[in-house]
């Protein structure tokens, strides 16, 4: 973008950027003001709005946004982390523009335009202007890949530690060598828009990962050893359980072929180690829930979560969900009360899952960003979602959820067939409960079989020492230092 005066892009009511990272406050449709439309001309008012149009500050990032109309209104968007091989660039570029353009085109409006970021700070010695012409071969392949589509980058902005440059502007008077100090935050027109609808983007890409990021800390031996026992324990039960389960259907759309009848008996009456985990995660929840979050330290919050699960808690958690089923029927806590409970437990088990156990997070992390993507947090949910994939990049839940997610796709739909499934399994359990009561045939048994017993979950040390008269004792090690590094990592 040579002429720096020219229009960049503008937020407007109907953006889909604009929906889904600047929601319109509340009470404000009989506003005679209407709601605040932001025009942004240079590249340093573009490199302020980034985290905006994100909602988070991103690190270590390759960022396509779709400009439509003459007036460059914002669309949808694509960010991906920079690889570290320059060899794959030219793929990545490729990627990343089929996707933004035929996303666009899907949702039935083609870009017209695109902006560019290439977000990455400098490593040991190496300066912000030694990082810009290490990149600048990237920026090219994203104009190039972008170009092969007829879609031209009107604009292409790197933004390292606290400056910017472009990549388009070849005029030194006002695009120095140096680069250009990045508005001071909150300052900009922008930032008192998204101020005044309600809307903060102060946590960066590493503080969003710090609160997923597995413990580093002594506490992560302990952890890890009761992991250990947990899976000499469960295993074996768990396999036992998966041979005396029919086929039920998955919330991916997965199913095994089964009788009707088996399947929904299976479904409404939790049997063994299924059962274990939803009862010892229905106790957790509630336990967080009485404990309301610290205001305001995100750190302190999650230490405190951290001190309310003991580790054969977790443990036990983090193995039961590795069954599908369970899985899925956890995902149904998503919403009103259950929903900010379960989002701290599944932060917290993903931090415990430490050591070895590194792909077992793969389940965790998807169910904490199919939560916050259910609450509203789209950028903690594509980041959850992003980590689950690095965890197990074969995870069908989180495959399947991040590309819907990245697709701008609505997750009422997702939370309807939650719902439908809940609703059908309580209302079969209910019926179930009245045939057994009138001693209906086959009521309390199948096929001449004595009923199975639902099995309670042992106290665990955690809950026993919060018996009366009991101070409860959680982990011992806090995180703080490994939290403080992870705000710091990529």
């Amino acid at each position: 973008m040579t002429n720096h005066s020219e229009a960049a892009g503008q937020f407007e009511p109907d953006s889909p950027v604009h929906d889904d990272s600047l929601p319109a406050r509340p009470g404000n449709s009989g506003d005679p003001f209407g709601e605040p439309v932001v025009t942004l001309r240079t590249p340093a008012e573009l490199a302020d709005a980034l985290p905006y149009l994100l909602g988070f500050r991103p690190e270590e990032s390759i960022v396509l946004i779709a400009l439509h109309g003459e007036r460059g209104r914002f669309g949808g968007r694509v960010r991906l982390g920079v690889p570290e091989r320059a060899e794959d660039w030219p793929c990545v570029a490729e990627q990343l523009a089929q996707c933004l353009v035929g996303g666009s085109a899907r949702r039935g409006e083609r870009p017209d335009g695109i902006v560019a970021f290439l977000c990455q700070d400098p490593v040991g010695a190496e300066t912000g202007q030694q990082v810009v012409e290490r990149l600048r071969p990237l920026a090219q392949e994203l104009r190039t890949a972008c170009g092969s589509l007829d879609v031209p980058v009107f604009e292409v902005v790197c933004i390292s530690k606290d400056h910017f440059w472009t990549y388009c502007c070849p005029d030194t008077r006002c695009c120095p060598p140096e680069g250009i100090p990045l508005p001071r935050p909150g300052t900009s027109v922008l930032a008192a828009a998204a101020t005044y609808m309600g809307v903060q983007a102060t946590a960066t890409q590493g503080e969003i990962r710090g609160r997923l990021t597995p413990w580093e800390t002594a506490a992560a031996a302990d952890q890890e050893r009761a992991l250990d026992a947990a899976s000499v324990e469960l295993l074996p039960r768990m396999l036992r359980d998966a041979e005396d389960t029919v086929g039920t259907t998955s919330v991916t759309g997965a199913a095994d072929t089964a009788d009707t009848a088996d399947t929904a008996d299976t479904a409404d009456t939790e049997q063994g180690v299924a059962s274990e985990t939803l009862d010892l995660a229905r106790r957790i929840m509630a336990r967080l829930e009485a404990a309301p979050p610290v205001p305001g330290d995100t750190l302190e919050a999650d230490n405190r979560d951290d001190e309310l699960i003991a580790h054969d808690e977790a443990a036990a958690l983090i193995l039961g969900l590795q069954v599908r089923t369970t899985r899925d029927r956890a995902a149904e806590w998503m919403e009103g009360t259950e929903g900010p409970a379960a989002l701290r437990l599944w932060r917290a088990l993903s931090r415990r899952c430490v050591g070895a156990y590194a792909e077992y997070a793969a389940a965790p992390l998807a169910l904490a960003g199919w939560v916050a993507w259910s609450l509203g947090d789209l950028a903690e949910g594509q980041e959850a979602l992003g980590m689950a994939l690095t965890a197990d990049s074969r995870y069908a839940f989180a495959q399947l959820l991040n590309q819907a997610c990245n697709d701008d796709m609505d997750p009422e739909a997702i939370r309807r067939c939650l719902r439908r499934t809940r609703e059908t399994r309580d209302d079969a359990v209910a019926l179930g409960g009245a045939s057994a009561r009138i001693g209906a045939p086959g009521a309390s048994a199948r096929d001449g079989a004595a009923p199975r017993r639902r099995r309670r979950l042992p106290r665990t040390a955690s809950e026993a020492s919060r018996a009366p008269g009991g101070p409860a004792k959680g982990p011992q090690e806090r995180r703080r230092p490994a939290r403080s590094s992870a705000k710091d990592s990529p």
